[in-house]
């Protein structure tokens, strides 16, 4: 994938921002050296970036998030650290916006400078079988919310449609006329759709911009 300086991910909560933030850090960091995870979400206290640290730091990905994050302190404050994201023009980023609205609220305070360099993609994470975006109407709603939130559109779908471990091939294939009827309705073109690695090698060829993610491992302690 070719990516801009900084990439973005929003969507419904449960969409699956997270793992595909994390997945297309190390798939950056491939491509470039100074290379940063950033959880934008200061609402939520547990920040699910922080369950691939291990996997990040390895790999040599900054990861940038709240001082707070996976304590039971829900303080609505951006870390100043996180202002590395629109400062340092040497750094390539993927940053996890937090779900919905409310999430998106943070965004807002780096869009006048996320807006003046224009190097920036804004992906809008989608699922299918989650209950509450199921059908065109409710996406584009979420879309909206989160749009006027941020003060930034999106600028392209993304295609996460799955049903966790029992996601099969099929689950993926049958997401494919949804997707691009968000596509159409939005007005912006999918960029590519997920799939877990154990499912890659049977679509392969069957979806235009497959991308092949591993799934983040939840330590036994995680709590929600």
């Amino acid at each position: 994938m070719n990516y801009k300086r900084i990439t973005l991910l929003a969507g419904h909560y449960g969409s699956g921002k997270t793992n595909i933030a994390v997945n297309m850090a190390l798939d950056l960091k491939k491509q470039q050296p100074n290379t940063a995870i950033a959880d934008l979400d200061i609402v939520n206290p547990y920040y699910r970036t922080l369950d691939s640290r291990k996997e990040l730091e390895e790999a040599g990905v900054r990861l940038i998030v709240s001082p707070y994050a996976n304590t039971n302190l829900d303080i609505p404050a951006l870390p100043q650290e996180m202002y590395a994201i629109v400062h340092d023009r040497t750094l390539h980023s993927v940053v996890d916006v937090g779900g919905d609205d409310r999430g998106a609220l943070a965004l807002g305070r780096l869009t006048p400078l996320l807006r003046e360099e224009n190097d920036y993609d804004l992906f809008m994470v989608i699922n299918r079988y989650r209950p509450l975006t199921r059908d065109v109407q409710s996406i584009l709603e979420v879309k909206q919310e989160i749009e006027e939130a941020g003060r930034l559109p999106f600028t392209g779908i993304i295609n996460n449609s799955n049903l966790g471990a029992e996601t099969t091939a099929q689950c993926v294939l049958d997401s494919m006329d949804f997707a691009y009827g968000v596509s159409e309705a939005a007005g912006l073109p999918l960029v590519m759709t997920t799939v877990e690695e154990r499912l890659y090698d049977g679509l392969k060829g069957k979806i235009d911009h497959l991308f092949k993610m591993k799934l983040q491992a939840r330590p036994v302690d995680w709590i929600r």
